[in-house]
């Protein structure tokens, strides 16, 4: 029986131009995407137009045994979906063989991590620049204060800025976070993180006794809309901070952070279900992915310092 592939796919490209109104660039990729598959059909002795489920996932772990990215599988997938449904609903064929066919997962990237001497560099320039006086004061010791709750207790950033006041209120050794979904949890506080807060609220409150005026409801007031620090001036200032103290102001932000707090407590022999619940998660394998950067961290100190893994010398 004669390969009709190829006119079906011209068929279908046809379609999606003239009823669909793809791009040229579309229809470009789609051919390629398609052209690549009859390919690989053709080397297992099937058409496209008649290749099994079995047969596409073949063809997807043929793209992944090349080093194809996920993306690049799932778009080549997407491409075939496309083209079945059209010969499905042309009646060219009785089935849909990429159903039950998954996507190709998406390898989720690597947090980026500080170690923990970097960040102790950060906050001791904060609690240095907190101690000299004048003007600007206020702004210093905020700035130590969101350091030290940020690294202490991993939030979120926007959990961070949107503080309540009232926390200055509490014993201080524990401090009550509402995260996403307005779900509640208690993170403990270090004897920085406390320290830091209390000389902030300190200043804080001598500045609004100073104005005469109605205390914020907010920890880090602000004059913005939502009458908080907003996050993206503080990620300014945690970069220049970090500038000041030595470190890449690239390699830094409020979520960096987060994840050195998470990172280091596992280093330090916590329990991974304690982290998940200091961070919020819903789902550990969202923590887990710090597992697999601990394990390349692991991987490379291996590689770099044992000697069987060094190269031998050759002789001269």
């Amino acid at each position: 029986m004669a390969d009709l592939s190829g006119a079906h796919v011209e068929a279908f490209l046809e379609m999606m131009s003239a009823e669909r109104g793809a791009a040229q660039n579309t229809l470009a990729s789609y051919k390629r995407d398609l052209d690549d598959a009859r390919a690989f059909m053709k080397r297992r002795g099937v058409a496209l137009t008649e290749a099994a489920s079995a047969d596409l996932s073949a063809y997807l772990s043929d793209l992944a045994a090349q080093g194809f990215e996920t993306s690049s599988q799932a778009r080549r997938l997407s491409s075939l979906r496309q083209f079945y449904k059209f010969l499905y609903a042309e009646n060219l064929r009785g089935d849909d063989p990429s159903g039950i066919i998954d996507a190709p997962k998406k390898n989720r990237p690597l947090p980026k991590i500080l170690n923990e001497d970097t960040v102790g560099k950060m906050l001791t320039l904060a609690a240095e620049e907190a101690q000299r006086t004048g003007p600007g004061q206020t702004d210093r010791l905020r700035m130590a204060a969101l350091l030290e709750l940020l690294y202490a207790t991993g939030m979120r950033v926007s959990e961070l800025v949107s503080l309540p006041a009232r926390v200055l209120n509490g014993e201080g050794r524990f401090l009550l976070i509402k995260g996403k979904g307005n779900k509640e949890r208690m993170v403990p506080l270090s004897r920085p993180a406390i320290a830091a807060l209390d000389a902030y609220g300190a200043a804080l409150k001598a500045e609004f006794a100073a104005k005469d005026g109605p205390d914020s409801p907010w920890l880090f007031p602000a004059r913005s809309k939502e009458g908080y620090l907003p996050r993206q001036v503080f990620a300014r200032d945690l970069k220049a901070l970090a500038a000041r103290a030595g470190v890449p102001a690239a390699s830094v932000s409020p979520h960096v952070l987060r994840h050195a707090f998470a990172s280091h407590l596992l280093q330090n022999g916590a329990d991974l279900r304690a982290v998940q619940e200091l961070l919020g998660h819903s789902d550990i394998s969202t923590t887990q992915i710090y597992t697999h950067v601990l394990d390349e961290q692991l991987q490379k100190l291996v590689h770099e310092h044992h000697p069987l893994a060094k190269k031998p010398k050759t002789d001269d």
